[in-house]
């Protein structure tokens, strides 16, 4: 249409360019997009939901937990006696400057009404508390600590409280989490447009943002049920996928051949867009540029985290901030037995204390000793971790990746020095620091690593173990998220321009915009953001006219 001037967002002065009009757009159907569309309904808006797969995003494809404290009703029930600013000086260490103190506080401040929310929509969470460190509880529990909350130095500046909240449902429940929310869209009136893909804002001869441009396969076409079956397809192959990258190219492409049939539309918002597109890291041209040292970390999330959302905004002026952030999550547990081994690199030094959680842990590995690193263990620590690995004992996936790494994935050797040869590490440096880590066990002293003193066991008797930790070992994959995006007001997340002034009508939430998930991580921060800022949006941009 010639009212659009071509090659360019804006809207021409003269001309109707609109196929049809609401007040709010929001581009991308999943946890984040699904909060702000229940919250704009609910505030007496017209809302668009615009979504190129089936809807659900990264929230329906994860394990469904919800990063939440400051005295949740669960917390109480299990007898924790957790506080908004408890939970402040606990996430202040690992959220660090991504946002201003006054916006943390008021997330802690939230986060129990977060909860309520939630289950005001029929998600329902638990007070079972996991008894033992583990990356992600079975069945019988619901709670547990998904962060760095119980031991140095986190421990000596916030009293620890579990807050990973996992909701009630079989396997991994974020489809459980994610259906609720999109059935209480759907009461309210919002049309969703699947199969559609966005192209393009289109702004105003000021700036303003007024409405989108995208692309949509109509509904009864063969391309539709071919894109439908597709999406399907990839959902239930979505941790396969993991291990096989040609796979996630060989979808794409088939994506890309179907949405061929999409037809143009434009449509106006009168009160704004809000972009929920995730974030960018199956967009591994992006990785390569932004976050090099991260390209052989296979990428977790959707084919939707490919930086679309991102670079629409950034194509109105929209500025990005963490880009180069990249959450690399190494867990070596469970079985918890595994942390009574070192983690060393390549130079038989330690990388961090081997409690941290998974994503701290990968940001040590990567950041400081260049992707590589051993888990060195004795015959002793091998026997109790088989002893403590086994079906019923934890997740199936769990279970397989310890079998992995005990029989499969690993060096093997009767001394230190051959082990390190096998591995390729350096010998002396790999003695001295078993020697060191043996006189503290032996001793009773620190551990240099501040490793509780339950979890500091000598390595003594051989046979001798090396599991391959690095962040491109595919057989122990080390999965990636990106945690960037486009920066944003942090009391309205209305996106921000380079200086500073806000772009009027355009909102970023969830993974595509930078907030407190973007500097370090734990398991539930991120759905955590898309509830707080998804919640945020859509009750600002409601609010305008009114």
């Amino acid at each position: 249409m010639s009212d659009i001037e071509q090659g360019s967002n804006k809207v021409s002065s003269t001309g109707h360019v609109w196929d049809d009009e609401v007040d709010v757009i929001i581009v991308g159907f999943g946890g984040a997009g699904a909060c702000a569309a229940i919250e704009a309904a609910d505030n007496g808006s017209s809302v668009l939901v615009v979504e190129r797969f089936s809807g659900g995003g990264a929230t329906k494809a994860s394990g469904g937990i919800v990063y939440a404290g400051g005295g949740t009703s669960h917390q109480k029930d299990a007898g924790f006696d957790d506080t908004p600013e408890n939970m402040f000086n606990y996430l202040k260490m690992e959220v660090q400057d991504a946002v201003k103190d006054e916006t943390l506080r008021t997330f802690c401040e939230q986060s129990p009404e977060s909860i309520t929310w939630l289950e005001s929509h029929g998600v329902r969470f638990n007070s079972a508390v996991c008894p033992y460190k583990t990356c992600y509880p079975p069945e019988e529990y619901y709670l547990y600590y998904s962060g760095n909350e119980s031991f140095p130095p986190y421990n000596t500046k916030a009293t620890p409280a579990p807050r990973g909240h996992r909701p009630e449902g079989k396997g991994m429940p974020g489809n459980v989490l994610f259906g609720k929310l999109k059935e209480s869209v759907l009461k309210r009136g919002v049309q969703i447009k699947l199969r559609s893909k966005a192209k393009r804002l289109i702004t105003d001869e000021d700036g303003n943002v007024v409405g989108l441009e995208f692309s949509s396969i109509p509904k009864y076409s063969v391309a539709f049920s071919l894109h439908r079956f597709l999406s399907y397809i990839n959902y239930i192959m979505r941790y396969i996928s993991i291990s096989f990258p040609t796979l996630n190219r060989v979808i794409t492409s088939l994506f890309n051949i179907f949405e061929l049939r999409g037809r143009t539309k434009r449509v106006r918002a009168r009160k704004g867009v809000i972009l929920a597109a995730g974030g960018f890291v199956f967009n591994r041209k992006m990785i390569k540029e932004i976050a090099p040292a991260y390209i052989h970390g296979p990428p977790l999330g959707t084919l939707g985290d490919d930086g679309s959302g991102i670079k629409i905004g950034e194509e109105v002026g929209g500025t990005t901030a963490y880009m180069s952030r990249v959450s690399a999550w190494r867990f070596i547990t469970p079985p918890e037995s595994f942390v009574k081994g070192i983690l060393v690199d390549q130079q038989g030094k330690r990388v961090c204390n081997e409690q941290l959680y998974g994503a701290q842990m990968g940001e040590a590995m990567v950041e400081k000793h260049d992707g590589k690193a051993w888990l060195i263990i004795d015959s002793e620590i091998w026997k109790l971790v088989r002893r403590d690995t086994g079906w019923g004992k934890a997740r199936w996936f769990q279970t397989m990746t310890a079998i992995g790494n005990l029989y499969f994935n690993r060096k093997k050797a009767n001394s230190i020095e051959k082990l390190a040869r096998k591995c390729r590490i350096s010998i002396d440096g790999l003695q001295a620091t078993i020697n060191e880590y043996n006189q503290a066990a032996q001793n009773g002293s620190t551990d240099v690593m501040s490793k509780a003193a339950g979890h500091v066991q000598p390595l003594t008797t051989p046979p001798f173990y090396a599991i391959d930790c690095s962040l491109g070992n595919k057989t122990f994959p080390c999965a990636t998220i990106t945690l960037g995006g486009l920066v944003v007001d942090e009391e309205s997340s209305e996106v921000k321009r380079t200086d500073g002034s806000i772009i009027n009508g355009l909102y970023a939430i969830g993974r595509t915009a930078a907030g407190i998930p973007s500097r370090g991580y734990m398991s539930g921060l991120a759905i955590a953001h898309c509830v707080f800022s998804g919640r945020q949006a859509g009750k600002h941009v409601a609010a305008k006219g009114k």
